[in-house]
Order: C-alpha cells, then sequence, then structure tokens
C-alpha cells in the first residue's frame, strides 16, 4: 500500500489522474512534485501542523494536488460544498478556524464575497486564475521547491456534514499514525475489501468535496491505480468513460443508477461495461428494484456500504448476499450493530429502532468540531454512536435502513417513512425525481406529501397526478399514499445523491408554499 511518492519513484509516469471531459492527465511524478511544493507553500505562508484550511473548488487536477500537499503537511483540510452561498461558505471557514482559504475562478463570485465574511484568514488563493483579493495558487506553488518539507505529518479532512437536517457540523476523525506513508483507515479496510491496487482503473462521477469522491480517489491513489475524474456526473458520459478506459471500480449514488437505466435500451447497450469489476453505491438508499436491474445489467459486481463521515460504523454487501437479503445494506464489518427504542433499549430481531454501532477496535472515537454537545448526543450511555439513521436487523445479522429518524411523519400515531414511498414513486416511468416529506394536518398531525420532478415538463398536470397516485395505490397501503402531489421542475438534490428536504417542506410550513 504505497503512498502516492513511493508510487512515483517507482512508476513516475504512470498516470495518477485523467481528467474525463478535458483529458488532462497528472502523472505520479507530478503528483510528488506539486503536492510537495504546496506542503511547502503552506509552511511559507506559516502554517503548522494541526491547522486548518478551507477550499471550494469544482472537480478539477488542483482539488487531489491540494488533498495531498494538506495530507503530507499535517493540514486539517476543509473541501466546500460548490452550492453553498456567501454565509453558508463563511459559516463554516469560520467554525473550522480556517488559517487559509483556496478558491476558484469558476466559483469567484462566492469565493470574492467570502474575503470580508471570514475571520482569522491571512491569505486567499484562486486556482485558475485571479480575482481582486486572492493571489495565484499556480504561480505561488511554482515558487516553491519540489522537495518534501522536513517536517512531514499526516493531515487529515474534516468534512461537514450536508445540513439536509440542520447547521451543518464539522466532523473531525482524527490520524491512526502521524507518518504520512501510513496508509488512511479506509485505505487500509476498504481497499483491500473492494480490491484496490495498482492495476485499479477507478471512475469518480460525483464531486470531490464529497466524504466518499474525496476518500475513495485518495484511496485509489494510496493504491498506485488511476482515478478517472467526471468534472460533472452526465449518464451516458459515464458509460462512455467505462468503455475508453477500461475502468475497473466506481462509486455512485443511487439517483446515477437511476440516471443511466433511464437512458434509452439502444444508449445503454451502446458501451462496452465489461471491464468493470467493483461498482460501489452509497450515500443514499437504493430502491430495491433499481439495483436488481443493475445487477441484472453490469452483473454481480454491484457492492453497497453504509457509513457516514463520522466514520460510527460500516456494512458491506456484495451482489449475491443482497439476491438473498434484498434491500438490505448488509452485516456490520467491525463495531457491532444495535437497533435501539426511543428508550434506549435495544429492540427484538425485524423490529424498528434507532441504528448504533459499537466502537470498532483501532478506529478513533469522531468529534463534531467545536461542538462537545452535540457530539455527546450521538453517543448514548453504551458508548455507541448513532447519525440518526433508522432500521432493522434480521435474523442474520443484515442491516435494513428505512429512513432518517428526522424524516419520518407521524400521521395520526403511525409512523411512516417517506424513503419507501419515494422508492416506489421514482419507477414511474413520467418521475425523474421525487420528494416526500410531512406537512401540518389539523386532525391527523401531519399528512403525507409528494413533490415530483416529471421527466418532461409538460406531464405536469393535475391529471398525471392522479395517474402518479393511481399507480401507486396498487403497490403501498392507503395510510403511505400522499394525500396531494406537486410537481417542481427541479428538486434540491445534491450531486452527492442526497435530497435536501428540509429546505423543501420548509416551503409548505403552515400548509402554504412559497412560490
Amino acid at each position: 500500500m504505497p503512498h502516492p511518492s513511493i508510487t512515483a519513484e517507482t512508476y513516475p509516469h504512470k498516470l495518477a489522474i485523467i481528467m474525463g471531459s478535458s483529458g488532462e492527465t497528472v502523472t505520479y511524478k507530478q503528483l510528488d512534485e506539486r503536492s510537495n511544493q504546496g506542503a511547502q507553500l503552506f509552511r511559507s505562508l506559516g502554517l503548522k501542523t494541526g491547522d486548518h484550511i478551507g477550499m471550494m473548488l469544482e472537480n478539477n487536477r488542483q482539488f487531489l494536488e491540494i488533498c495531498w500537499a494538506a495530507q503530507r503537511s499535517g493540514m486539517i483540510f476543509t473541501p466546500i460544498s460548490t452550492h453553498l452561498k456567501t454565509e453558508e461558505t463563511a459559516y463554516i471557514l469560520n467554525n473550522c478556524n480556517a488559517k487559509l482559504f483556496i478558491g476558484s475562478l469558476a466559483l469567484a463570485e462566492v469565493a470574492q464575497q467570502v474575503v470580508n465574511g471570514v475571520q482569522g484568514i491571512d491569505n486567499f488563493l484562486m486556482v485558475g486564475g485571479i480575482k481582486p483579493g486572492f493571489e495565484s495558487w499556480e504561480e505561488a506553488i511554482d515558487a516553491q521547491p519540489t522537495t518534501p518539507i522536513e517536517d512531514q505529518s499526516t493531515g487529515v479532512p474534516m468534512l461537514y456534514s450536508s445540513g439536509t437536517t440542520g447547521q451543518p457540523k464539522g466532523v473531525l476523525v482524527p490520524p491512526l499514525d502521524t507518518d504520512v506513508h501510513a496508509p488512511t483507515g479506509l485505505a487500509k479496510a476498504l481497499g483491500p475489501a473492494f480490491g484496490f491496487g495498482e492495476e485499479t482503473v477507478y471512475l469518480s462521477p460525483a464531486p470531490l468535496y464529497h466524504a466518499a469522491p474525496m476518500h475513495y480517489n485518495m484511496m485509489a491513489l494510496y493504491q498506485g491505480g488511476t482515478t478517472v475524474v467526471m468534472e460533472k456526473f452526465d449518464a451516458e458520459q459515464a458509460l462512455l468513460l467505462i468503455e475508453e478506459h477500461k475502468v475497473t471500480h466506481s462509486q455512485w449514488v443511487p439517483i446515477m443508477f437511476i440516471r443511466m437505466l433511464k437512458l434509452s435500451r439502444e444508449v445503454r447497450e451502446r458501451y462496452d461495461v465489461s471491464s468493470m469489476q467493483v461498482a460501489i453505491h452509497a450515500a443514499a438508499p437504493c430502491p430495491v428494484e433499481i439495483k436488481q436491474q443493475m445487477i441484472d445489467w453490469w452483473g454481480e459486481v454491484i457492492f453497497e456500504y453504509y457509513a457516514a463521515s463520522e466514520g460510527v460504523g460500516v456494512t458491506i454487501i456484495d451482489s449475491a448476499s443482497w439476491l438473498s437479503h434484498r434491500g438490505s445494506v448488509g452485516p456490520a464489518v467491525g463495531g457491532a450493530l444495535h437497533i435501539v427504542d426511543d428508550d434506549g433499549n435495544e429492540v427484538a430481531t425485524g423490529e424498528v429502532g434507532t441504528v448504533y454501532f459499537g466502537p470498532a477496535e483501532g478506529v478513533p472515537r469522531f468529534e463534531y468540531h467545536g461542538e462537545p454537545d452535540k457530539t455527546a448526543e450521538a453517543y448514548n450511555d453504551k458508548g455507541w454512536a448513532t447519525t440518526g439513521d433508522v432500521g432493522y436487523v434480521d435474523e442474520d445479522g443484515f442491516l435494513y435502513l428505512t429512513d432518517r429518524k428526522n424524516f419520518m411523519i407521524i400521521s395520526g400515531g403511525v409512523n411512516i417513512y417517506p424513503q419507501e414511498i419515494e422508492n416506489a414513486l421514482i419507477l414511474h416511468h413520467k418521475v425523474a425525481d421525487v420528494a416526500v416529506f410531512g406537512i401540518p394536518h389539523e386532525e391527523f398531525g401531519e399528512e403525507v406529501k409528494a413533490v415530483v420532478q416529471p421527466e418532461n415538463w409538460g406531464d405536469a398536470t393535475d391529471e398525471v397526478a392522479l395517474e402518479i397516485l393511481e399507480w401507486l395505490r396498487e403497490r403501498l397501503s392507503g395510510i403511505k399514499i400522499p394525500r396531494s402531489l406537486d410537481f417542481k421542475e427541479k428538486l434540491p438534490r445534491m450531486d452527492n445523491g442526497k435530497l435536501y428536504k428540509r429546505h423543501l417542506a420548509e416551503e409548505y410550513k403552515g400548509g402554504t408554499r412559497s412560490e
């Protein structure tokens, strides 16, 4: 499991990074030199081991070069969502006590406004060009030596929760080892589990600022493989890149599967995907029928894991196990699974409750940066941790997720899980995306509301809404059927696959919708 710097010594001209659309490439020698220059730059700016830096970049080669510069200089680095506005970005930079901010010319509008909204940052750098208040990242590192800094130390990311249910929280998991050449916990555990190695060609279709894409790209590079990074996900281009680069490994979110499956059969059959050995998916529950269709199409190369940025636990399931436990996200790997009721008691096998993980050996306890109360809330008195997901475990120890606790609808005293309804609705041929949530109801407390993004906006009619609801009645019990269905041209689903239902539901508070 070599560090990229070791691979650079052995195979200097091997491609480390390929950008999907532009075709721009970075060799291992270039990655090693640029990350060294980045580390040298950090030290020249007075940054020490343990200092925080923030970065807001689109998918580009510099993103991973900066990550590796931070990794080998002991920085705690925080990638920030490119969808955030000025106040949200400034909140994260202030909260993590960033001492350096690296922005992008492509995202200059927010970056420039941030300059005056943060405290404690003396240095602002920009990738791809400059704007007032920023210096050029490229010019700054070009002036630095390509040799390693004298005090190399392991840096780690501190990612922020997506904020789907409230203010984002910085999740800090300390490094297992200060030696920069020591593999991360993920590379050490999941790398071998999924067969990552020197021959791996990894396709990364999602934004790098999210946990899984960033970690998996770095894991692939830890193993000496090649990563193919899509600047932006496109269903057909993903298939083209698999064929063109003979991709062996990939990591997806379910909405990407849905987009690929909704391509015409002619388009899907145009591309050879037989090189794929391991196609991993996570981040959001995958409808059973969608996953079955992917296995039918790509074969038993589909793997799923359930985890969170907090690193409190992980489950893994391969295709063969899933086919005998349809809908499961697999058994626990490491820490033990516990399903707990609202009183903190473990429930019987098959009963629904909040999902907790016991501590796994060798895994450090996470913390929410600067928020000890929220950190304490994530743990119970037994030391088990949760991120608020709800599910149950079968007699074989396989976990099945039903939804997040915060999304549960209570109507007339009955618990209704929106994910089940969404999983059914997405299968309708006129539905491109869907959100289900609770809105106030005078008699029942809450009622079920559905908002649909249609495949074609011309279908956004009352007649089609009735058609979809009648179709749904054939598949779900009456209590789960939405009392109303609205259409929206685009739902607030981020490119990490997660739906920002909190923002959408707020439009309907009080029974009214903000137009």
